[in-house]
């Protein structure tokens, strides 16, 4: 109870904020107490405590208690991280020893599963470690989040009884007269040293926000996060593996996690942001009418709508930069009442053009300052993910995050022990090569033989796409679907058609995939076709006949999305998986993909109004484009493919095919494998 005590102080206003009984604060200046010390005595710390926790468990309400109670705990986290709760006994989750990720991969390594690897034991060590704070941390965001509600509760309060003695005083004087012109009013307003909208409405802002720090205190600050973990290495070394061991040990210990692959973070990304606009324009014709509280109010018109500007001005300001805003929404939604701490497992960290450089840097900085815990993997180390030098500044604010709030542990290994998985299993036949006709039979033959053991029935369909889009699927079985690879590939598609194709089947065939390199081009398409997407960034690229390299790149984007939603794929191709990609030295992969924003059927936004309603600015030059994913780049992401396409040949890899989520939703459909 004496560290409590250490720990909490008084806020800088000298402790206004408490509201104890008379006899509380005659028994606590009797004492000889230090200066700002708070609370003055153990019984007052405990009740204090009891009540944080009876609120988190939910036993009982926030508001049900006495006033001072709820303001002295709000003053309590004001200035210093919350005190920790008693422990309560370990949750199921905690018990289950199997589960962790260092029990878990040494299990794997003594079954002959996996190759004993020192770098993969040393991370699967530091994220045991991670593992075991987690349980605690997330009891004392239960409690933070109480009493941030509170805190927000109580300055709405107050904000609002300010509001009102500025209308008063608006009322009283008449200066608000609707008899008068506004040119009357304008000049009435500076006559009484009042001042209209623009500048002189910001400072109105600021002093109204000072007052309500002097009387309800700044916001709590959150309990210290442990730092979360960044993994690098080559492709193939156990990153993405050792990363879903923590993800699925935190069931049970923490409610609030995600994980997301690069591509799919991004279109949640702009999904919200779609999300945001929107609510935005249709509060924007709300704001132009009286709120409840306002309308009733006995004042005139004038000092109505005077209140409604005020009102409508602070909404603004929080809407100004979209990023905080789109970061609220992006684990969970902050407006529903989370309580508890969050957590996001980021596959392939990448900052392959502008936009996602802006949008990861807004959206990081926002999670790690209010206390998310990243566990992320990617190819490079976190100061080598900017080699283009796009958008320094910014870069810059993300680097400086995620080595603030990450550990960074590079798994040194040279090895893609995806290749020993397949060397040491009898993986089955589901690549077929070359496109001759031993192969095509071959080919047909796993069709038909697939299609028997789910049931039958061939069919075409159409599935939904992100942002109001829908994609024809031409053949399709009871989760199985086959596709020509110009179908997926040759036309203009990207990851939301691929993540819908992921989620909606289980089993994708392609059929006729092409040796690819980077000259290999697109069908000449119509100058319509490409305008409203790529016309903001690619101005004098257009006029060079839309010939853009993109096949490659469609198809790894479809490899990506297919091995992390766990399908099985089977398909027909011109050549070896190791001969598969060719030609990396011919030049830079020209990604539009990467910089397309996927637009709804009506009002879509491009890429640079992200820009310029995030409040970040930058333009981007044609020649900057050319050097945004450099050969070397490009080889990553090649390797990466390769390697994946050889896992997902193996046994291993087959069978978890078994929990996707059509068998789960779909029980009756038998496991063709």
């Amino acid at each position: 109870m004496q560290q409590l005590k250490r720990r909490a102080r008084l806020p800088p206003n000298g402790g206004r904020i408490c509201r104890c009984s008379a006899s509380t604060r005659r028994a606590s200046s009797s004492q000889q107490q230090p200066e700002n010390r708070w609370p003055p005595n153990d019984r007052e710390a405990m009740m204090m405590r009891r009540w944080c926790r009876s609120v988190v468990s939910g036993s009982v309400s926030a508001c049900g208690h006495k006033e001072w109670m709820s303001r002295a705990a709000v003053s309590f986290f004001c200035t210093q991280p919350p005190p920790l709760p008693v422990k309560s006994p370990p949750s199921p989750a905690v018990n289950c020893a199997a589960t962790r990720p260092l029990v878990l991969y040494r299990t794997l390594v003594k079954e002959g599963k996996l190759q004993y690897d020192a770098n993969q034991e040393s991370v699967a060590a530091e994220l045991d470690g991670l593992l075991s704070k987690l349980e605690q941390y997330e009891m004392d965001m239960r409690a933070y989040h109480v009493v941030l509600a509170e805190w927000e509760r109580q300055r709405d309060e107050e904000r609002r009884k300010l509001l009102m003695k500025e209308a008063e005083a608006k009322q009283q004087s008449g200066i608000w007269s609707t008899k008068r012109t506004a040119t009357i009013n304008k000049w009435l307003l500076r006559r009484h040293g009042n001042v209209e909208p623009g500048a002189g409405k910001m400072v109105s802002y600021l002093n109204r926000e000072k007052k309500l720090d002097s009387l309800v205190g700044r916001r709590p600050i959150a309990p210290p996060a442990p730092k979360g973990i960044y993994i690098y290495g080559n492709v193939g070394t156990g990153k993405t593996m050792l990363m879903d061991m923590f993800y699925n040990a935190t069931k049970g210990i923490v409610e609030h996690r995600r994980r997301f692959h690069f591509h799919e973070a991004m279109l949640e990304i702009h999904q919200h942001m779609h999300k945001v606009w929107k609510k935005q324009e249709e509060e924007s014709s709300v704001w132009s009418g009286f709120s409840n509280w306002i309308r009733n109010l006995p004042f005139d018109a004038g000092v109505k709508e005077w209140l409604a500007a005020e009102e409508r001005y602070q909404k603004e300001l929080q809407l100004q930069n979209i990023l905080p805003a789109v970061a609220d929404k992006f684990l969970v939604d902050k407006e529903a009442g989370q309580r508890g701490a969050t957590i996001l497992c980021f596959d392939e960290i990448q900052t392959v053009d502008v936009f996602a450089i802006v949008a990861l840097s807004g959206i990081m900085n926002r999670l790690l300052s209010t206390g998310t815990i990243l566990v992320a993997t990617s190819n490079r180390a976190p100061g080598d993910l900017n080699q283009d030098g796009m958008q320094k500044e910014i870069f810059l604010t993300l680097l400086s995050k995620l080595e603030e709030r990450c550990q960074t542990i590079l798994v040194g290994s040279e090895t893609d022990y995806r290749r020993i998985l397949a060397k040491d299993t009898d993986a089955q036949v589901h690549y077929f090569w070359p496109l001759e006709s031993h192969s095509l039979k071959e080919f047909e033959k796993k069709w038909k033989d697939v299609i028997d053991r789910v049931g039958g029935g061939n069919t075409t369909c159409t599935i939904p796409v992100m942002f109001g889009r829908s994609l024809a699927v031409p053949e399709s079985c009871h989760g199985v679907a086959r596709f020509t690879f110009d179908y997926l590939c040759g036309q203009p598609v990207g990851a939301p058609d691929y993540i819908a194709i992921a989620k909606n089947y289980h089993t994708i065939f392609i059929s006729d995939i092409p040796s690819m390199s980077m000259r290999i081009r697109d069908k000449v398409m119509q100058p319509k076709q490409y305008f409203f997407s790529f016309l903001t960034f690619f101005g004098k690229l257009l006029s060079s006949a839309f010939l853009v390299p993109l096949q490659a790149r469609r198809f790894i984007t479809l490899i990506d999305e297919l091995y992390n939603h766990r399908c099985c794929l089977i398909c027909s191709a011109a050549a070896s998986i190791d001969d598969l990609f060719q030609g990396t030295d011919e030049g830079t992969l020209f990604d539009l993909e990467s910089f397309q924003f996927e637009t709804e059927t009506e009002g879509g936004k491009l890429r640079r109004d992200v820009l310029a309603e995030g409040g970040t600015g930058g333009s981007l030059a044609p020649t900057g484009i050319a050097s945004l994913l450099s050969g070397q780049e490009e080889m990553f992401a090649f390797r990466r493919a390769i390697s994946r396409l050889v896992e997902m040949q193996t046994p291993i890899y087959i069978q978890g095919v078994r929990h996707h989520p059509y068998f789960l939703l779909n029980p009756q459909v038998p496991f063709p494998y």
